[in-house]
């Protein structure tokens, strides 16, 4: 019995320890990964901040890119977002925010109504899929 509980012990260790530490896995490739925000809930829109900030931290050298349609693009609208100051701070890191023309077009928001920090595409389903289509990580944001 002794044996069994000092394996057991033994066994059991390094997973208790590594547990509780939270050691970041960071890897040094060059991934792609495209977040699909159709979302308006602002709690959502908050924790795709977090997240971003998140993946940066374990692959720094992630390339990203958020497209936003249909009722995400309030989180690229100036007057709507609530998440302005993280999105002019990923940017500069690098993430790509798009908004989706057809969902711009639909609802008669102007261009000049959305953050300078992203851009348009004809259709944000159609750059999802193209991103797809190259091999990017697809990941749709919300809970």
């Amino acid at each position: 019995m002794k044996q069994f509980c000092l394996f057991l012990c033994i066994w059991a260790l390094p997973a208790i320890a590594w547990s509780q530490t939270e050691s970041p896995i960071v890897t040094k490739e060059k991934l792609k990964m495209v977040f699909q925000l159709t979302s308006n809930d602002t709690l959502v829109q908050k924790a795709l901040i977090k997240q971003l900030n998140n993946v940066l931290i374990a692959a720094p050298n992630a390339k990203i890119e958020v497209v936003c349609h249909n009722n995400g693009i309030s989180f690229l609208q100036s007057a709507l977002t609530k998440q302005t100051d993280g999105i002019k701070a990923l940017h500069g890191k690098g993430v790509d925010f798009v908004a989706c023309a057809n969902t711009l077009r639909e609802r008669k928001i102007k261009v000049e109504e959305l953050l300078s920090a992203c851009r348009t595409t004809p259709s944000g389903v159609v750059e999802i899929a193209m991103k797809q289509h190259k091999g990017w990580a697809y990941l749709k944001a919300g809970f």
